[in-house]
């Protein structure tokens, strides 16, 4: 991720400053504080270089339909969530706010837009083993029996949301009672996490239209049912580019180890990679998760080391990736409690995605820009 001054903003725009702190204002561009400078504010050269193209005059549909797909503009409309000035809101709610004192079940009546309490019940597995198979496995069941939600009312379509999740929380928790983050860490036998686990799961259920959510929300709008919708998520999750990126902490924390962090970080910047676990283009400062997670205990000293020679080297801080790999590492948890994490979090930000969907009875259905063999001509024979 690239940041350019203000003057050379102002170059590639072509405009006065007070048009460019108005598109900072409105959110087209993000902006963050100079490091060298505080009195100076840096801009996202991908976000200046967009807003350049599109004033010099209007792009065909095509071009900005591909653009919109990454990370570009806005591609569906949703009451859900946004990211806005630096913050993560939720219904109007800060989510770091939230997270102080907030639970997953809290949570699912916030994004699911209900008065009354949820309540994941513990439900018997079907099997013995518990974890990420556990829960592909039960989910792809329910999928396959669960009614669709066409012609059924919003509060029946909650009860089967419920029990989705219940699914899920079951099969990574174990059939047991109570709020799901002291199950969790039960299960894990680490009853001293559970605040911490609270934290994750508060600020993991929802993050605005992900690759994940938007895998849920398409399959919401062909009617199919919701644990159907959930599953597509679970899959998107399982990609490294989304779900699984904390692993990627373990080989710069053993090269740390191994060679220091200095030597470390400055290696991996030298040969042009991005450090693993820093910086999030939604947020042009930081991501406000990772130090709302990383609050709820004692970040191991390596850790506290990596992040600040990162953010001196690189610019970026620590996201939420980085936090739950150090999560992981304050309380000796399984090295893919953060996809299990994840997956439980985050299959309620994908029921309210997928209730918000089938609202609309729109179907999602993108174009494809075809760039294969030219196609004959009309009236030529084949």
């Amino acid at each position: 991720m690239s940041w350019i001054s203000a003057d050379q903003a102002l170059s590639l725009l072509g405009t006065k400053p007070q048009t460019l702190y108005a598109n900072v204002s409105r959110g087209r561009i993000a902006a963050r504080p100079d490091p060298d400078d505080p009195r100076r504010s840096l801009y996202r050269q991908d976000d200046v270089e967009r807003l350049a193209a599109r004033q010099k005059g209007r792009r065909p549909a095509t071009t900005v339909a591909a653009e919109s797909i990454a990370w570009g503009e806005p591609v569906l409309e949703t009451a859900i969530s946004t990211v806005a000035n630096g913050h993560f809101y939720i219904r109007g709610k800060d989510v770091a706010a939230l997270a102080k004192s907030a639970t997953l079940e809290d949570m699912a009546a916030l994004l699911w837009n209900t008065s009354g309490p949820i309540d994941f019940a513990a439900i018997t597995s079907s099997g013995s083993s518990a974890g990420l198979i556990a829960v592909y496995r039960q989910i792809a069941e329910l999928a396959a029996t669960q009614m669709p939600p066409i012609g059924r009312a919003r509060s029946v379509l909650i009860k089967d949301a419920t029990l989705v999740v219940s699914l899920v929380a079951s099969a990574i928790t174990g059939a047991r009672s109570g709020p799901v983050h002291e199950r969790l860490a039960m299960q894990w036998q680490r009853p001293d996490a559970a605040n911490s686990l609270r934290c994750a799961l508060v600020l993991l259920a929802e993050h605005e239209l992900n690759a994940s959510t938007f895998a849920a929300r398409v399959t919401a709008s062909t009617g199919a049912p919701l644990a159907a919708a959930v599953l597509s998520g679970l899959a998107a999750l399982s990609g490294p580019l989304h779900g699984t990126a904390s692993l990627s902490m373990g080989a710069l924390v053993r090269d740390a180890k191994r060679h220091g962090v200095e030597a470390t970080i400055s290696s991996l910047l030298r040969q042009g990679r991005p450090l693993p676990c820093f910086g999030h283009r939604l947020y042009p400062d930081h991501d406000i998760r990772a130090p709302a997670l990383m609050a709820t205990f004692e970040v191991p000293k390596l850790f506290a080391e990596l992040a600040k020679v990162g953010e001196a080297m690189s610019g970026e801080k620590p996201n939420i990736d980085f936090a739950l790999s150090a999560l992981v590492a304050v309380y000796d948890l399984p090295e893919d409690a953060p996809l299990q994490i994840f997956a439980l979090a985050r299959s309620v930000g994908w029921l309210a995605h997928a209730l918000e969907q089938i609202e609309t009875g729109a179907l999602i259905r993108p174009r494809a820009r075809y760039a294969g063999v030219p196609i004959p001509p009309p009236n030529l024979p084949l």
